[in-house]
């Protein structure tokens, strides 16, 4: 019985699957934060690239509902 516990804390087969499923999910993890945080900076962006290129040709942008979903120039 004491042969059959220490063989069983020993083995260590499965530990490699268990560390990259840490690391992917510490991936993901890291990348829905990253991209929530983000998400407003280049929505953003994309706007005022919109609004300047309309206000190019003479035109007069109005932005989407809560700035979001679009726009039109006209």
């Amino acid at each position: 019985m004491k042969m059959l516990l220490k063989n069983f804390i020993a083995n260590d087969e499965g530990a490699t699957a268990i560390e990259y499923g840490l690391i992917a999910a510490l991936v993901a993890l890291v990348g829905v934060v990253a991209f929530t945080a983000l998400g407003g900076t280049v929505s953003k962006a994309f706007t005022d690239i919109a609004s300047a290129l309309c206000n190019g040709v003479q035109g007069t942008w109005t932005a989407g509902a809560n700035n979001a979903g679009g726009g039109t120039c006209a």
